[in-house]
């Protein structure tokens, strides 16, 4: 894919050679894998062509997204079901076994975009922070308190109701808030919880699991609960947009931040592990780089619009 990119931004300047566009195509016909990222990159192109011909590019994300907005949200859902059903939307830009939960994420009652997070107050005075990219449901009945979590993370701070338990839904099973401040990740088909006060008590389906106490993580698996460990700030921090690195490599730090824009962030495996310290403001990435630009000896760089590749200086 990094080729692909590389082709494209090098025919996309200008500056390319007649060897160069040669060169291009005898790459582009070595390998079916090189015409598959080469018609996936072009995708990508076509959607951000408006970027490369406006005169401020920094100017233009805002645009983009409120476009996209207005094209109405239904219509954009079923427009990609229909495209993906069709089988014209394929590769990593789309693939139909992720459709069901992209269109629950898009459909859900409270959600935030790339790049957003939000605070939002529930009717029984609980409080709930979406990080970016984040999606669930509320069902608040007589007898039970439920969210259901279909994307991202959220964190939350219940608010006190004896006769109605406060449950957390995931893929991996149900979280009981046990009087609790707790965030709720799903990564890797896990769902990864992390408990800053009270406790709270993690079951599968089957009834495997048990009970996180404060200042503790783990993950809910299939089988269970595993990796219980002392909670990391980080996982805090991240649901208000700032990430907290106490000696991570670089290659994690930079995988988190490509969460919080769009497009391709791509790292040279020559700088990715480079140990990295400090607090970053992940809902403005461009800060955020040029501050990791600042103390590491890295350089970033943007070949186009929307892709950004860090390497060595």
């Amino acid at each position: 894919m990094e080729q692909a990119a590389e082709w494209f931004a090098l025919l996309q300047s200008g500056e390319a050679t007649r060897a160069d566009r040669q060169a291009w195509r005898a790459w582009h016909d070595s390998a079916e894998a090189h015409r598959a990222a080469w018609a996936q990159v072009e995708r990508v192109g076509r959607i951000f062509q408006p970027i490369r011909q406006a005169p401020d590019p920094r100017l233009t994300v805002g645009a983009y997204r409120t476009a996209t907005a207005d094209a109405g949200r239904r219509r954009l859902v079923l427009g990609l079901a229909a495209l993906a059903g069709a089988g014209l939307l394929g590769g990593a830009a789309w693939r139909p076994s992720l459709l069901p939960g992209a269109l629950l994420a898009w459909t859900a009652d409270h959600r935030t975009g790339v790049g957003e997070v939000r605070e939002i107050a529930l009717q029984d005075g609980t409080r709930v922070w979406l990080g970016t990219g984040s999606a669930f449901d509320e069902d608040f009945g007589a007898a039970l308190r439920r969210l259901e979590l279909v994307a991202g993370e959220i964190l939350i701070s219940t608010a006190s109701d004896p006769g109605r338990p406060f449950v957390v839904d995931t893929p991996r099973g149900r979280l009981r808030a046990l009087g609790t401040r707790f965030s709720v990740r799903l990564q890797d088909g896990d769902a990864r919880i992390a408990v800053y006060d009270g406790a709270v008590r993690a079951q599968t389906a089957g009834g495997a699991g048990g009970v996180i106490p404060s200042g503790m993580q783990a993950r809910l698996t299939r089988a269970g609960l595993a990796g219980l460990e002392p909670a990391v700030a980080s996982a805090e921090a991240s649901t208000r947009g700032l990430y907290i690195a106490q000696d991570i490599p670089l290659g994690d730090v930079l995988r988190e931040l490509g969460r919080y824009r769009a497009g391709y962030l791509s790292v040279s495996p020559q700088v990715a592990g480079l140990p990295v310290f400090g607090s970053y403001p992940m809902t403005e990435p461009d800060r955020a780089l040029a501050m990791l630009e600042s103390v590491l000896p890295i350089r970033v760089s943007r070949p186009l619009p929307w892709w950004v590749r860090v390497g060595p200086r």
